[in-house]
């Protein structure tokens, strides 16, 4: 059984460290609304900091991800053994989706414990915003 977890308004690094535990422990997780995840600090600096990530890279790599869905998945990687087998497994038992697919609007939905009412006055941007700074083609 999949556990679908709601992440609107959900803060980006908790959010990640949470999903990548429990896909360690063998659960299969699917995300949704990944585009309404915040990353907490100033609006312009966060952007600015995956803007330089991709503007650093070479043609070969590392190939940062643009869309919301991606920044996400990237960042529980970073979490994750993922050059290890066990790694590799956590990882692909992990979705995320932008919006909320069909097949998951019936089913019960899980809210993060900490959320953007949870962050100091340092001010917060939504994954949406920084994929549009970053220049990402909005399909979604």
């Amino acid at each position: 059984m999949t556990t679908v977890i709601d992440a609107e308004g959900a803060v980006l690094g908790r959010l990640a460290s949470t999903v990548a535990s429990r896909a360690l422990d063998g659960e299969e997780i699917a995300v949704v609304n990944a585009e309404e995840i915040v990353v907490s600090g100033d609006p312009d600096e966060v952007a600015e900091n995956y803007r330089a990530r991709d503007e650093e890279k070479s043609d070969r790599g590392p190939l940062h991800p643009k869309r919301p869905d991606g920044i996400a998945k990237r960042t529980v990687r970073g979490m994750l053994p993922y050059k290890r087998q066990r790694g590799k497994e956590a990882l692909g038992r992990v979705k995320f989706y932008i919006g909320v697919p069909a097949e998951y609007e019936d089913s019960e939905h899980e809210t993060p414990d900490d959320t953007v009412e949870d962050i100091a006055k340092g001010g917060y941007v939504t994954l949406d915003e920084v994929s549009r700074r970053i220049g990402a083609n909005v399909t979604w």
